[in-house]
């Protein structure tokens, strides 16, 4: 692979390296939102909603489209969803792996 591919998906991945950014992309995969909107759901200040928007829009994963004086984010491409989900399959699989090596140590 070529350096500015890796560079691409090492930025990428730091962009998403953090949870409340993480349950921000959860949620605009459901369909757009607002700051308010987000901020609701989360149960975050809004400032700490906004900051990680912006990190999430500097680097090209969400976009916002203003309305008035609101602006309206969603994901710049619907596969960030799919990459959510197969983050999600990798948790659950190491948990079950963890639960498995639990379970083998109370039986002994």
């Amino acid at each position: 692979m070529n350096l500015e591919l890796q560079q691409f998906k090492a930025d990428f991945f730091k962009a998403l390296g953090h949870p409340l950014r993480i349950r921000i992309l959860e949620i605009l995969s459901e369909g757009e939102r607002n700051v308010n909107e987000i901020q609701n759901l989360i149960g975050s200040e809004g400032s700490a909603v906004s900051q990680q928007l912006s990190i999430l829009r500097n680097k090209n994963i969400v976009y916002g489209t203003k309305e008035g004086n609101k602006v309206t984010y969603s994901l710049r491409d619907p596969i960030i969803s799919e990459l959510l989900v197969v983050a999600r399959q990798i948790f659950n699989n190491h948990l079950v792996d963890t639960i498995s090596m639990l379970d083998k140590f109370k039986e002994e």
